[in-house]
């Protein structure tokens, strides 16, 4: 089914911003640069070309594969030789635009990371309404394992829709048993992972989370964290958002009491920062694509 031409005119004008995004910011990242000043470069370009974030920006280095953005007053900065995973994400209106690009300092590595970009090259190559979704995933992962590399089995690519970024359906990046099929009008983020042949090929969760979003209704006791929840609701509505993001709250003496009772009440989830389990490097390559008549078109 195709895309009624509103609604693919703002997915259009979100991608347009995160591509925009992305080529400025691989010129931007250097050794020693400050992460924070990486995510807030990127969510600031994001307001100012007339988007909004769709989610705090992720800054994963090295063996850390996703999932991380600055907390208030991070002090970690890229460090030397480093592999960096910039992952955007830009929405208007709720249509939502996901890319992801990785900075490599270090030349031991550009192999790795052009395996990625080589990779996503083969999706959108591939891609077309009726495609298997097995068949995507053991073509991926042919792709990656002919350079000498392997990819990250349990991240895959995901359905987007409006205010959602996973939308259940997912575009694994190794063979998988899915019998699910894909469709013309829907629109993925592609996001080939990619790390060392001997590395596991898989992530751990960490412990830490610094990435958030709005779970449930509950009752809760805080008069405090009842502010703080009616204000992620209503400006985040289902997409995650950053502890940074709250800094109107945060200088409260109850700021830390009411944010707990909001994570243990279940009324906001966490989510883990990903972490190759054999701690190798990773690196990513993003773009979402729209799926047409007779193949696909990268919007990002």
């Amino acid at each position: 089914m195709a895309v009624p031409e509103e609604e693919l005119e703002k997915q259009k004008q979100a991608c347009k911003i995160a591509r925009e995004i992305r080529e400025e910011i691989q010129q931007t990242v250097k050794e020693g640069m400050p992460l924070i000043d990486i995510c807030e470069k990127v969510e600031g370009m994001t307001r100012e070309k007339g988007g909004k974030p769709a989610f705090p920006c992720n800054v994963s280095v090295n063996e850390i594969a996703a999932h991380y953005t600055s907390p208030p007053d991070d002090k970690q900065v890229v460090p030397e030789k480093a592999i960096v995973k910039v992952d955007i994400g830009v929405h208007v209106d709720g249509y939502i635009a996901d890319t992801a690009t990785t900075v490599c300092l270090d030349p031991e590595y550009a192999d790795m990371v052009s395996t990625a970009e080589e990779a996503l090259a083969k999706a959108v190559e591939i891609l077309r309404p009726g495609l298997s979704v097995a068949r995507f995933g053991a073509t991926i992962q042919k792709a990656i394992k002919v350079r000498g590399y392997k990819p990250i089995s349990n991240l895959t690519g995901h359905l987007i829709r409006r205010y959602i970024i996973h939308a259940g359906k997912s575009l694994p990046n190794a063979f998988n048993l899915s019998t699910s099929r894909i469709k013309e009008g829907e629109v993925y983020g592609v996001e080939p992972f990619v790390t060392l042949s001997n590395g596991a090929g898989r992530v751990d969760n960490l412990p830490e989370a610094y990435i958030f979003r709005y779970q449930k209704h509950k009752s809760l006791q805080n008069p405090y964290a009842k502010k703080i929840l009616k204000y992620i609701k209503t400006n985040f509505l289902t997409l995650p958002f950053a502890e940074r993001w709250l800094n109107k709250f945060a200088s409260h003496s109850s700021y830390k009491i009411a944010f707990h009772e909001l994570m243990v009440s279940k009324s906001v989830m966490g989510y883990p920062v990903f972490v190759e389990a054999s701690r190798k490097p990773v690196a990513q390559a993003e773009y979402t694509i729209l799926i047409t008549k007779d193949g696909c078109e990268v919007l990002t």
